[in-house]
């Protein structure tokens, strides 16, 4: 063999044995942006290390301002896909996905949303209080996307203005009006985010409902017959992030008929 044929020979084996040393191998790690406001609570020192030693994935934390393969976004930044995963300071939190061939970030997304992820996040105190609590178990992540928006507020607010006559929550179980469907039972309907988007404009509602900047105010002879709903666009975009965060009623298999 000659000098040439050598030189090749030991340039292939040392490279396949660096290709397969250990650290040199595809790395299993992946970036998480990460807002401020979450990293300063001290929850990821103690959520991520549970799934590292668990699984060997690295994670490198960054400023949700920098390229990553997942971010935390609560929907300010513009962000209004993902997959709800918590909620915790006033807002819901979820994880979108930036990129799709990222195994291992994957791994840690249904993690996250898994039953030991979702006890993870619950046990996490801060002074002994609870800090977050993980959403509902999705069981399916192909329904529609989640609307941006403070879907804890929106709920305050569903509360505040709808809970005289739906049910929206188990708080307002034995307030409301009977033949009023429940938030749980409209979810379940296939038009449910045309129908709350436009419930304004939808009977009865427009006998008592103002939207700023959208409905004209009550003629001053015609007053609204019960104490007025009033509510901004924002409040509104609210409920409708609450309202896509529950989970549709189970209302059975469509009757059979013979």
């Amino acid at each position: 063999m000659g000098c040439r044929a050598l030189i090749i020979l030991a340039v292939a084996l040392l490279s396949g044995m660096l290709l397969h040393a250990p650290g040199m191998a595809q790395s299993r790690s992946f970036r998480l942006g990460v807002p401020q406001a979450i990293a300063e609570t001290g929850f990821l020192q103690y959520l991520l290390p549970r799934f590292s030693l668990k699984t060997g994935i690295r994670i490198k934390i960054v400023d949700d301002t920098e390229p990553s393969d997942l971010r935390l976004s609560d929907g300010s930044s513009g962000n209004t896909s993902g997959r709800a995963v918590f909620s915790g300071l006033g807002k819901t939190w979820a994880l979108v996905t930036l990129d799709e061939a990222n195994e291992h970030a994957a791994r840690f997304r249904d993690w996250l949303t898994g039953d030991i992820g979702r006890r993870t996040v619950d046990a996490f105190e801060k002074n002994g209080e609870q800090v977050f609590t993980a959403a509902l178990k999705q069981e399916d992540d192909s329904g529609p996307v989640l609307l941006s928006g403070d879907a804890i507020r929106g709920e305050q607010l569903a509360v505040l203005h709808c809970g005289r006559c739906h049910m929206v929550n188990e708080a307002t179980r034995l307030s409301t009006i009977g033949s009023s469907p429940s938030f749980a039972v409209m979810r379940s309907f296939s038009d449910w985010q045309m129908r709350f988007e436009a419930f304004f404009a939808l009977n009865p509602h427009p006998a008592f409902t103002v939207i700023d900047g959208v409905t004209e105010p009550f003629d001053i002879t015609r007053p609204s017959p019960i104490v007025p709903v009033q509510m901004t666009l924002e409040d509104l975009d609210a409920i409708l992030a609450f309202v896509s965060r529950i989970p549709p009623a189970d209302l059975g298999a469509p009757i059979q008929y013979q």
